[in-house]
């Protein structure tokens, strides 16, 4: 680009109104709101207003690339300058105007309407979508409220927080923004029943009292792969377990006794496993599956009722409402257990 504009003789206009673009901003210690932008054209000087977004004020003091408090920047220079009320956002376009109300209108514009694309972007529920919601549970959904150091760490945060998102768990970020910890935050976490995540940045007193009132979450970080993985672990344990068989033991009908006040008895031996009298159980004749929902109704070595029988030993079994129990019959003991599911952000599942 250098080269192209040597060899075209391109050139960007001095004179003229500051306009730009904003490379990044942070809160500092005693400095207050510092933004570094990059001119585009015009000149800008201390005592100028700007406007860059929803935020604006008087520049106090610009500081060139070598670090040297200077008394206006041209085209094309990187600059630091201090003075607006609120950071801005990176990427946004700045650009001088005439005065502060003037400058305080333009913000207020662009506040409402921030505000408005934001209230547009909640999901609305409706009587016509509240009970198919509602039934079918096919998203959970993590409030969370992310304040860090720089734009840029929020923009990183929102990102990597927002990747783990399925198609039955998400991440909602409710509010993002540079600073430190407020009131406001944990305000806005009750009332969304949010987790208040800072990076490299400190809560005051007052939010930290009234967030062991409120009993709101503050977690602070100072890696972002840490916050990641909370996050992940936590979305985790939202997904529903996964139900799966475990099997048992089996067990062999070697002989069937009929009881006229019980039915048939199959004299088994256990050849694997354990069968447990709290068991289900299928059973299973010539390879083919009989029935694969039934269930013990009584269990015993000789006369002795007992709980459970392993590997090794033979035992009297009595099958729940069954009695056509046969000779070489296999019962197959099992239960249902739950398992913890691992997130597959939808990205990842989609390959």
């Amino acid at each position: 680009l250098d080269y192209v504009a040597e060899l075209h003789h391109l050139k960007s206009k001095s004179s003229g109104s500051a306009t730009g673009w904003v490379v990044e901003s942070e809160i500092t210690t005693g400095q207050g709101a510092v933004a570094r932008l990059l001119m585009k054209q015009g000149t800008l000087r201390p005592g100028d207003v700007i406007v860059s977004g929803s935020t604006y004020g008087r520049v106090r003091t610009i500081v060139d690339a070598s670090g040297r408090e200077v008394s206006e920047a041209g085209p094309s220079m990187p600059i630091e300058v201090t003075g607006l009320d609120e950071v801005p956002s990176s990427g946004d376009r700045f650009f001088a105007v005439a005065d502060l109300s003037r400058a305080s209108e333009i913000a207020d514009e662009q506040r409402a309407k921030k505000r408005e694309k934001s209230l547009a972007q909640r999901r609305q529920v409706t009587l016509e979508n509240l009970f198919t919601e509602i039934a079918a549970g096919k998203l959970r959904e993590l409030n969370v409220i992310l304040k860090a150091d720089v734009q840029g760490s929020v923009d990183v945060l929102r990102d990597s927080v927002t990747e783990l998102n399925t198609s039955e768990v998400a991440v909602r970020v409710l509010h993002a923004a540079v600073g430190g910890i407020s009131e406001s935050d944990i305000l806005l976490g009750e009332a969304s029943n949010a987790i208040v995540i800072g990076f490299q940045v400190a809560v005051d007193e007052a939010a930290r009292q009234l967030a062991e009132t409120k009993g709101v979450e503050i977690r602070l970080y100072r890696v972002i792969y840490n916050v990641t993985e909370d996050i992940r672990k936590a979305l985790e344990g939202m997904l529903a377990p996964e139900i799966e068989e475990k099997q048992l033991g089996r067990v062999e009908v070697r002989e069937t006794f009929k009881v006229s006040r019980f039915g048939t008895i199959a004299g088994c031996y256990v050849t694997e496993g354990v069968i447990r009298r709290s068991s289900k159980v299928r059973l299973i004749r010539d390879g083919v599956v009989i029935n694969d929902t039934m269930s013990i109704q009584s269990m015993r070595r000789i006369k002795e009722s007992i709980l459970e029988s392993r590997a090794g030993f033979e035992c009297g079994i009595k099958l729940a409402d069954y009695d056509d129990v046969k000779i070489g019959d296999i019962i197959e003991a099992y239960e249902m257990v739950e398992v913890s599911r691992k997130l597959e952000p939808m990205m990842e599942a989609a390959k």
